[in-house]
């Protein structure tokens, strides 16, 4: 356990001090978003998934040569390198639509793009014929999917992962600190009950995530952008895949899998935003958001997202229980 922390760690910090450095090359280059619930709506830099990539990257393969030069041990190192293959060209696909900008601002790709230009990232995955095509599934026990499993269940897994957790974003810490949450959740589990790859994943994304919540916590100093959101539902792919922990993982996203219904319910065109009046936030319309719940003018945007940390965290506790 020990020796995952220091990965942990070495992430986190990596990620808080590139973060700090990269996050005044994007306000340069204007990189930026804008931060929605605070008064003004002032403009800050944006797309902190790239730091926290870079920061899980290179704890992930400080392990791996630990691993490999100190204690000589080789297991999982395929299914490292395709989990840390996939994760690249989710975030990739996550910073393009974060630098997707025109004249009036951040336009974004369209809804259809995103689960069309994420899916090659699963091609590591299938190719290398990464996991176990028997799952513990919840309420059917296990399930064997022979070539279903890498052929259509990674693909859909990967596409529907990365897609999902961007569903449930938009406000000060949110993303962030649902995903130490789950992943703290995850990390555990996959100590106690999967291989070395789906441990050195889940822990160096751990690490990472901490870091950048540190800048991305209320009040923001960067917003987390759709690369953030795609490296955390990337990872949670990766790690229910090559640790053969999908029911564990499939608890911990209830809640992004309930966004997903409330985003359907308003066609996705209806933001997880609302209009700041006397400091409070206030939703326009009808629920369309699970942070929409709570945006009745009585709760202000911290409180709001310690409301669904809560939510995530029943989830993720209930992890150990299902």
């Amino acid at each position: 356990m020990e020796t995952f922390i220091i990965e942990a760690v070495l992430a986190a910090f990596g990620a808080y001090f590139f973060g700090r450095w990269i996050s005044k090359y994007f306000r340069v280059a204007g990189l930026v978003g804008k931060d929605v619930h605070k008064e003004g709506q002032p403009t800050l830099p944006t797309s902190a998934g790239i730091p926290a990539f870079i920061a899980f990257y290179f704890a992930v393969m400080a392990y791996v040569f630990f691993r490999t030069y100190v204690i000589k041990e080789y297991t999982g190192l395929l299914d490292i390198m395709a989990s840390t293959l996939s994760i690249a060209f989710i975030t990739f696909i996550g910073f393009l639509d974060d630098v997707n900008v025109a004249k009036g601002g951040r336009v974004g790709l369209k809804q259809w793009q995103k689960p069309l230009l994420t899916l090659p990232a699963a091609v590591p995955l299938m190719a290398l014929r990464v996991g176990n095509s028997v799952m513990s599934l919840p309420f059917l026990g296990e399930v064997s999917f022979g070539s279903l499993y890498p052929l259509l269940l990674i693909p859909l897994a990967v596409v529907g992962a990365s897609n999902m957790v961007n569903l449930l974003a938009g406000l000060n810490g949110l993303e962030a600190g649902m995903g130490i949450i789950y992943l703290t959740s995850l990390s555990l589990y996959a100590y106690f009950n999967a291989g070395i790859a789906a441990k050195i994943i889940a822990f160096g994304a751990l690490g990472a995530t901490a870091g950048i919540f540190l800048l991305n916590r209320y009040p923001a100093k960067i917003l987390p952008g759709d690369s953030l959101t795609y490296f955390l539902g990337g990872v949670l792919a990766t790690v229910a895949i090559v640790g053969n922990i999908e029911k564990a993982a499939l608890v911990a996203a209830v809640p992004f899998l309930i966004e997903g219904l409330l985003k359907a319910r308003g066609k996705f065109k209806r933001p997880t935003v609302g209009k700041i009046v006397n400091g409070k936030i206030v939703r326009e319309g009808e629920i369309y958001s699970i942070p929409h719940i709570f945006m009745n003018g009585k709760y202000t945007e911290k409180q709001i997202v310690r409301f669904v940390w809560l939510i995530s965290g029943f989830f993720s506790v209930l992890v150990w229980f299902v």
